[in-house]
């Protein structure tokens, strides 16, 4: 089979579709022959790495498991001897992120645990559920309530980078429970995040977010560039700030950020805690934000997987509007 890799750390150049052998499932395994997945952030951040001190896990002097993409949907191909849940032909899709030893999701096929899969919703194309293990249920974390804190009906939200990977579902599943929007994106992408539900768009570039006369119950920053404490204006009394990742350096200081905003201003101000790839009570919720039609996938380009390089390097740029698909 041809699978996508990277043996060296670097930028999407260092990528090669390679031919290995097609895995043999083995005990609770299950064979998956991939029909879409689906680019992330994460799988640049790996291929980098963004944070250095992660090599101390993914690999010292180069990647361990050099192979790449985490987001699969796919088609049962055959089970292990103690696999149960599916049979050949189910459509499945996943977060593989803890299960690449086989292989990744950029590949003719996978081979995970059974565990890992969950039965695709019916109403979506292979190459719509691809979309979603990774950054749609990343959004449903990013919006969950905060002690007695909901954010729903009557509140306001602040998207920061609502036009990339995860944004875009950020921006549907607000809305969809009734929160007035607010999603900062480029002049370019402003018609796109209007079209996915906000009530109103920042161009970052022309207008400093944190400088607005608003105040916000929730600010959900992707990809945070700027110190906790500086946003800490923006929220309302009780109001929440919630980071999905920066750099390493960014890292650092919001671990500071985030002691000084609890007890000095009472404020929950920090990086979203608690992640973990594809939980079921996550899944099982935007399955019926799927079924419901508050979550549409926003698909921005299709490559093929002898173009994987080309696709990361696409969303590496910062180009896409919403998410950007890889075909076998």
């Amino acid at each position: 089979m041809k699978i996508a890799a990277a043996r060296e750390y670097g930028s999407p150049d260092q990528v090669r579709v390679e031919e290995m052998l097609t895995p043999t499932p083995e005990a609770d395994e299950v064979l998956v022959r991939v029909r879409a997945a689906s680019v992330n952030r994460a799988d640049l951040d790996s291929m980098y790495p963004r944070w250095q001190f992660t090599r101390l896990f993914l690999g010292l002097r180069r990647p361990r498991l050099p192979w790449l993409g985490i987001d699969v949907a796919g088609t049962v191909e055959a089970n292990g001897p103690e696999a149960r849940r599916f049979k050949p032909g189910d459509d499945v899709f996943a977060d593989i992120f803890s299960h690449r030893k086989k292989g990744g999701a950029f590949a003719e096929f996978v081979c995970v645990p059974e565990k890992a899969l969950a039965t695709m919703p019916s109403t979506l194309s292979h190459e719509e559920a691809a979309t979603l293990p990774h950054s749609a249920v990343l959004a449903i974390m990013g919006l969950q309530p905060r002690g007695a804190r909901k954010f729903g009906a009557g509140t306001k939200v602040m998207i920061v980078g609502a036009s990339g990977n995860v944004g875009p579902f950020l921006v549907q599943i607000a809305k969809s429970r009734g929160a007035e929007v607010t999603a900062v994106a480029s002049a370019q992408k402003a018609d796109f995040v209007r079209s996915l539900g906000a009530d109103h768009v920042i161009d970052y570039k022309t207008t400093d977010p944190r400088r607005t006369d608003e105040r916000f119950d929730l600010i959900v920053d992707v990809d945070a560039h700027l110190g906790v404490l500086s946003w800490r204006n923006s929220l309302k009394p009780g109001g929440v700030y919630c980071a999905m990742g920066g750099s390493a350096s960014w890292l650092l200081r919001s671990v500071v950020g985030s002691l000084v905003a609890r007890l000095m201003f009472g404020k929950r101000m920090g990086l979203l805690v608690g992640w973990s790839p594809f939980p079921d009570k996550q899944v099982a919720e935007l399955r019926e934000l799927v079924a419901a039609g508050a979550v549409k996938p926003q698909i921005d380009r299709r490559f093929t997987l002898a173009e994987t390089a080309d696709a990361l390097r696409y969303v590496d740029q910062r180009k896409s509007r919403g998410k950007v698909v890889i075909i076998p």
